[in-house]
């Protein structure tokens, strides 16, 4: 019977020990191991990913008229979320359906940087040029310091007018005559994080 007792015994601390080693057991070191670190942990520590979002259409959606076109207005477009350590913003949209000049090139339609690290939104229908907050507008296709609105024709397909926002740990030491290359050869090292949004847009047919 003593011999009996003792094994039960045995075989209890054993099974106690082994329920203490389990990650999230209650009351046990265990509990304080990866299931209770949360989704940052998942992430790396990192915290949710920065987002990019607009009121003037909506992701994946049609590009309005009143955004469309040479004369057309710059989107509304806020974001949340930037990594730590932001110190500016770098913002782009392009037209990545098109090969122009028989090259790689595709179609810039807007390109502003040092934009303020601590802003969060740019209102619709921003004018040319450089802003008063420092943000720094380059030429775009046609040749202005500004927005470009799609128009692609009528003929072809959609085409996929991409906006991505690049955060930044510097401020970029480039002009307003600066070109698209040169601002992606000052960007290398310097990005912290990205977010994307998209327009999709033909012109109507006549």
């Amino acid at each position: 019977m003593k011999g009996l007792l003792g094994t039960i015994l045995i075989l209890t601390l054993t099974i106690t020990a082994a329920a203490q080693m389990v990650p999230g057991a209650t009351g046990t070191a265990g509990s304080t191991g990866t299931s209770q670190r949360g989704p940052a942990a998942a992430r790396g520590g990192g915290g949710a990913p920065m987002a990019l979002t607009s009121s003037s259409w909506p992701d994946g959606g049609m590009v309005p008229a009143k955004n469309a076109g040479a004369n057309g207005a710059s989107p509304e477009l806020s974001w949340k979320n930037p990594p730590n350590g932001t110190v500016s913003f770098v913002l782009l949209m392009h037209d990545p359906d098109v090969a122009r000049n028989r090259t790689s090139e595709d179609v810039l339609h807007w390109l502003m940087f040092n934009i303020p690290g601590n802003k969060n939104e740019l209102v619709e229908g921003l004018a040319a040029g450089t802003l008063a907050d420092g943000s720094i507008q380059i030429k775009n296709v046609s040749g202005a310091n500004g927005y470009r609105g799609p128009g692609a024709p009528a003929s072809g397909p959609v085409h996929h007018y991409t906006i991505e926002l690049f955060a930044l740990d510097t401020k970029l030491g480039l002009g307003a005559d600066a070109s698209r290359d040169d601002v992606w050869k000052a960007m290398q090292g310097h990005v912290l994080g990205k977010a994307v949004y998209v327009g999709l847009y033909k012109q109507p047919a006549q």
